[in-house]
């Protein structure tokens, strides 16, 4: 069994240059900075959780000292967009980090901030400006590698459903996924697997609702609620394996790491387009974490610790060990800590259209790296 053409145009490959970071901070006596956090969607738990990283590092030393930080919503209008970040250019930005709502509507204006020396990056969604620097798990492979983990996983048979889902992570979007996988479940009683890209802990809701003793293989989102399900013995032993990964907010505040380190001159970067690493959890290897951070491997939270929303891949023990729960959930830096050097940054490979313009794509993009495939089924 091979997962489809559509499983594999969700993702692409990955680069394997590396940058080193220095070994510790190294700033500037004096110095300060004035940078610009523009969002893009409000009211939604994915852009909440990064935004509020992002603002937690910012107040954290010894950026607190440092860094004048605003932040400004452009809302979904890509002209004022535009027009916000022409305001933080004559307001006399240092570096702008942003979720960017167009990949190619916003590079004369990118442009215009390059030329007043001013750092723009973008996070998770991504630029084709040059100048601009990108940063994200879209070359990940989450398509491919989540497919094939999940084709693995069914012995390579069964009737796969493909859930997109719905924008957003509220609760009523996954109430809404909830409901279509009901309505799916029914038209197929022998469905055995949900490959989703929205709507994950919904469309596992649904599955344990209409088929209680016959659960399913599913991928995708990294909701906590979702992470303590698939880890749930009880609900293995009903037949759930669940893969948790997919892109996560902590993309944000890791982005917005990265420019700091820039733009205070400890690293310098050989290609603008940086890749965050996939998160990947599968049942077997969900950990709970005791305190409020993530430490020594874990990667989920108790019960009745966050909501069952909460999406756990706004933290990041490795590469973002200075933040916490309350970095996520208020967008204050952790009491005590103090920024920590990167490890070794990854660059993203190129894909034309969505992180450059003149460029060629891998010609295994859509291959799997994480995952081996396994024999096909004669």
């Amino acid at each position: 069994m091979k997962f489809s053409t559509r499983l594999k145009s969700a993702l692409c490959g990955t680069g394997a240059l590396l940058a080193l970071a220095a070994a510790g901070p190294a700033h500037a006596q004096g110095k300060h900075y004035k940078v610009f956090l523009d969002m893009s969607y409000s009211g939604n738990i994915w852009q909440a959780a990064a935004a509020n990283g992002i603002k937690a590092l910012a107040a954290t030393a010894p950026y607190d000292k440092e860094v004048t930080f605003k932040t400004v919503i452009s809302g979904t209008d890509v002209q004022h967009q535009i027009s916000d970040l022409q305001s933080m250019i004559a307001d006399g930005a240092n570096a702008i980090i942003m979720y960017p709502l167009s990949p190619t509507a916003l590079n004369r204006v990118i442009r215009q901030a390059c030329a007043q020396h001013v750092l723009v990056f973008a996070y998770d969604s991504t630029v084709t400006e040059p100048c601009a620097y990108n940063v994200s798990s879209i070359t990940a492979r989450y398509g491919a590698n989540s497919a094939q983990w999940m084709v693995n996983q069914m012995g390579g048979k069964g009737e796969v459903v493909i859930n997109h889902g719905v924008a957003g992570t509220s609760v009523t979007k996954t109430y809404d996924a909830q409901e279509g996988v009901s309505r799916i479940l029914a038209a197929h009683p022998n469905l055995s697997a949900i490959w989703t890209v929205d709507g994950t802990y919904g469309s596992l809701e649904a599955v344990m609702k209409n088929r209680p003793n016959q659960l399913v293989t599913i991928a995708g989102q990294s909701n906590n609620g979702y992470r303590l399900l698939i880890s749930d013995k009880a609900m293995q032993d009903k037949g759930l394996k669940g893969l948790s990964s997919s892109s996560g907010p902590a993309v944000g505040p890791y982005a917005f790491k990265v420019m700091m380190e820039v733009l205070t001159g400890e690293l310098k970067l050989a290609h603008h387009n940086v890749q965050y690493p996939l998160p990947w959890v599968p049942y077997q290897d969900v950990k709970l974490c005791s305190g409020d951070s993530f430490v020594n491997g874990c990667n989920a939270f108790p019960e009745g610790k966050v909501p069952p929303l909460f999406i756990d891949t706004s933290l990041d023990g490795t590469l973002l060990p200075e933040l916490s729960l309350q970095s996520i959930q208020e967008g204050k830096a952790t009491s005590g800590a103090r920024m920590q050097a990167l490890p070794p940054v990854k660059y993203a490979e190129n894909l034309p259209g969505i992180n450059c313009s003149d460029c060629k794509a891998s010609p295994d993009a859509m291959e799997p790296d994480l995952v081996k495939p396994i024999p096909v089924p004669k």
